[in-house]
């Protein structure tokens, strides 16, 4: 009888966490923003201060550029992004949108809807969009601020 109560407890804990794993909030939102790396690079000082989100600076990009043959592209502003985006139109962007490295744009694709809702509705609580960040340039342009080389290894011939 004991062992049948503990499977019906167990039971009951997973079912409940699969509801909460489809719940759609703002909280929530904020969990899959730091659990899906969007704060490693969209939110300056993030990484430097051992992951505490400062709310001024949260998904307002970063003006450190990534280079390689792709040319340089900067972490954008999030909020800006999606200023003008309704609920529905932000899952439809973040299941199509297409993007250059180091953006892992697959990884949103692959997102459960439940969490990009969470994470529009996040985004969309953090208030003021801020400022662009530089635009992408093409190979062979030089940015003007702050860049790392993503290179890919010489391989001997």
């Amino acid at each position: 009888m004991k062992r049948v109560l503990i499977l019906a407890a167990l039971g009951a804990l997973a079912s409940s966490s699969a509801v909460v794993a489809q719940e759609v909030s703002v909280e929530r939102g904020k969990l899959v923003s730091i659990t899906s790396g969007c704060h490693d690079c969209h939110t300056a000082g993030y990484n430097e201060s051992g992951g505490k989100i400062d709310p001024e600076a949260a998904l307002k990009g970063v003006p450190l550029g990534w280079q390689g043959p792709w040319g340089t592209t900067y972490a954008v502003n999030l909020r800006l992004e999606i200023k003008d985006m309704d609920e529905d139109g932000f899952v439809e962007y973040a299941k199509t949108f297409d993007a250059k490295p180091p953006m892992p744009f697959y990884n949103v694709h692959a997102m459960p809807e439940s969490d990009l809702r969470s994470l529009y509705q996040y985004i969309k609580s953090l208030g003021d969009p801020g400022e662009p960040m530089p635009e992408a340039l093409p190979p062979g342009e030089a940015p003007t601020t702050p860049y790392i080389v993503m290179a890919p290894p010489m391989m001997p011939n």
